[in-house]
């Protein structure tokens, strides 16, 4: 078993308020994607993560982790919403001494704050980033709330488990734990960013 936490980075989304051509995760970001840049942040912080991702969107989750680390759900479960995504990806890890839980869609989210989430995790049974006292991702669950994600359904599931265990905030200066891409503004504006970032490639 993993004596660190595992990133579960959810891929699974239609994300309908996008209104391009193609899903906003496939979208260029830097030298990669949207969905690539959030992984490669991921990699960066040395911690095993896994993938919950669609057969549409698995091509491109499969070019930054390796395939053993990709579970791939149809799109149909997908749309019961992100709490069936957190549970899959969590029942994959079963035997993690934690989980922390990542919205593809949030490329700007560094591996130093992914790192800092998960060295508070050990002292507490959930544990948020927050910028300026705002709570953003990743969030962080122990071991012990395994029943608890794996009973998560729709999409407010998470908001009820943080109200049934409020969550140590770890303050961080990094502005990407409350930025997500979900329109194409928040792309352009995303793009704006990238290069004082040090994606750019």
């Amino acid at each position: 078993m993993s004596e660190r936490p595992v990133v579960v980075v959810m891929a699974a989304g239609r994300g309908g308020r996008f209104t391009g051509a193609s899903h906003k995760l496939v979208q260029a970001l830097g030298a990669s994607t949207v969905l690539g840049t959030t992984l490669a942040q991921v990699m960066e912080s040395r911690l095993p993560c896994v993938v919950v991702t669609t057969p549409a969107l698995e091509p491109e989750a499969a070019r930054v982790v390796a395939r053993r680390d990709l579970v791939v759900i149809p799109q149909q479960e997908a749309d019961k919403g992100i709490g069936h995504t957190m549970a899959a990806g969590v029942q994959a890890r079963a035997q993690a001494p934690g989980w922390l839980l990542l919205p593809a869609d949030m490329p700007l989210v560094g591996p130093g704050t992914i790192a800092a989430v998960a060295q508070a995790l050990p002292q507490h049974t959930a544990v948020v980033a927050q910028h300026h006292g705002r709570r953003g991702h990743p969030v962080g669950f122990a071991s012990g709330l395994y029943s608890e994600l794996m009973s998560l359904v729709g999409d407010d599931g998470l908001r009820r488990l943080l109200a049934r265990y409020p969550a140590h905030g770890v303050e961080v200066a990094d502005a990407g734990v409350l930025f997500d891409v979900d329109t194409e503004a928040d792309l352009e504006a995303a793009r704006a960013m990238v290069p004082a970032l040090g994606l750019a490639g």
